[in-house]
């Protein structure tokens, strides 16, 4: 495989792990526990700013009102001049300090102070305005933030008292940066957190999923692998495995005594039929026991093919016969089944017909397909009426090789089409018909060890029978050899 391949495979790995964590339950209930612990740090940082920030905006408007009070009592024992004086005292002891003074006559000229225009923006009801000074530096000018109260005195002039707060406001912007930055690593971490829990959680139910799927496709070996943490998970793991063991040797006991049943049956089975085989040879053709014989004869190869069948079933069900897989082109193997059942499709007047897509190579055991499509169309030929036309093809579907056969028969009701894979399982107008009703068991099973899927569809009118078998590409003899031996 190339680099660019394996990167691919390696991204859409990455994205099908992603989407199994976001799409995970874990994650969900994660997800709401950050948002309630981001709730909380927000609260509880909103809370904070507003407690630090409101009290450095207290301590400005205590110190203004303080000034204010000095300014009040020194108009009220002096005037005007003493006012004038002391403002101008308080700009000479601190010229570039915080303080700001500004009194101005009607016209809005500057009488003392160390503002040199009035402010445009307008007070409030209380008088407390918020301004913009200007501080003019080597480079350039630069403003920052103001606050103080107006005040009206005789003779339409008019006082400012405020202070510069761009240290309040730049405290302020320090602490809401960094809460907004506690809070966005707050979120980060939980998140992450929340994903990595996620992560391990769904890793330990996807080992699960995946034995139980393996289980399901017929590896009754198979058990579920322990992280050696002794967690609830490792408990959980080490109960489901004990119940796999017991329901493994149950299973194993029961296919044992039918395997057994089917195996000592046989043998007696076949010296009953040679027997009658050696009787009817010893009996005259004119005498009806000859033809009693011959129909018991067929009794006894029904029977015999039945155990047979049961045999070729436990075989396959125990996935002994992986090792005879090897690369495998679908469409000249079906070609070739068509062309055998083609002579008895025409004595009952049917028309049987291949439809192909050029190469579909899957990775299998050729004799099990073969013998698994061969009862699909010998079903198919030996329920469609004569005149009826059967149809097997090939094609290709993405990863997929598609295997049908279709028919125009009576078909099979849709409510039966989970039944008909049970063993001896026949549909009430079938029961008439020879057979023994391990076809389609038969057929299951071919498809299980070839992790392919049946269906069985409504093909108005008849069956339409339908095996998707996973896609390989064609390898070499050494590599088939070393897959055989991998799976």
């Amino acid at each position: 495989m190339t680099p660019p391949a394996l990167a691919l495979g390696a991204w859409a790995q990455l994205r099908s792990g992603a989407a199994r964590i976001l799409r995970s339950s874990t994650f969900r209930l994660a997800l709401l526990y950050v948002v309630l612990l981001g709730a909380s740090v927000a609260i509880l940082l909103g809370f904070i700013y507003w407690s630090t920030a409101g009290y450095m905006d207290r301590q400005t408007t205590a110190t203004i009102q303080a000034e204010i009070r000095g300014l009040a009592e020194q108009y009220r024992r002096v005037g005007l001049g003493g006012l004038t004086s002391l403002i101008s005292e308080r700009v000479a002891r601190d010229p570039v300090g915080s303080s700001v003074y500004l009194l101005v006559d009607d016209r809005l000229e500057r009488v003392v102070g160390n503002l040199d225009r009035w402010p445009p923006e307008i007070p409030d009801a209380q008088g407390w305005i918020r301004f913009r000074l200007r501080e003019w530096g080597p480079a350039r000018a630069e403003e920052h933030e103001a606050r103080g109260q107006v005040f009206s005195l005789r003779g339409g002039l008019r006082l400012l008292v405020g202070r510069d707060v761009r240290d309040l406001e730049a405290t302020r912007a320090l602490i809401l940066d960094a809460l907004t930055w506690g809070l966005a690593i707050t979120a980060a971490l939980a998140l992450l957190g929340s994903w990595l829990m996620s992560a391990g959680l769904v890793r330990r139910l996807e080992a699960i999923n995946q034995t139980s799927r393996e289980i399901m496709e017929g590896d009754l070996s198979r058990r579920i692998p322990l992280s050696g943490s002794g967690d609830d998970f490792d408990a959980l793991a080490a109960s489901l495995n004990r119940m796999l063991e017991r329901i493994e040797a149950l299973m194993a006991s029961v296919r044992q005594v039918s395997d057994n049943i089917a195996h000592d049956l046989r043998t007696p089975l076949t010296r009953l039929r040679n027997k009658l085989e050696l009787l009817k040879a010893e009996l005259p053709e004119t005498l009806g026991a000859r033809t009693l014989a011959e129909e018991t004869i067929a009794d006894a190869e029904e029977m015999l093919a039945t155990f047979n069948a049961l045999l070729r079933i436990a075989r396959i069900e125990s996935g002994s016969r992986r090792s005879a897989f090897q690369d495998l082109d679908l469409g000249p193997l079906v070609e070739d089944l068509v062309e055998l059942y083609e002579p008895v499709a025409a004595d009952r007047e049917q028309d049987l017909s291949y439809g192909g897509c050029g190469e579909a190579w899957i990775f299998g055991d050729r004799d099990l397909v073969f013998q698994a499509l061969t009862n699909l169309v010998d079903n198919a030929i030996k329920y469609t009426p004569p005149g009826g036309r059967i149809r097997a093809q090939v094609g290709v579907e993405g990863d997929c090789i598609l295997v049908e056969v279709a028919d125009d028969g009576p078909g099979i009701p849709a409510a039966l089409h989970t039944q008909v894979f049970r063993r001896f399982f026949r549909v009430d107008d079938s029961r008439s018909t020879p057979g023994s009703g391990l076809g389609l068991s038969l057929v299951q099973a071919v498809a299980q060890l070839h992790r392919a899927s049946i269906a069985l569809l409504d093909n108005q009118p008849g069956l339409r029978v339908r095996i998707a078998f996973a896609r390989a590409q064609p390898r070499t003899a050494v590599e088939s050899a070393t897959a055989a031996e991998t799976a």
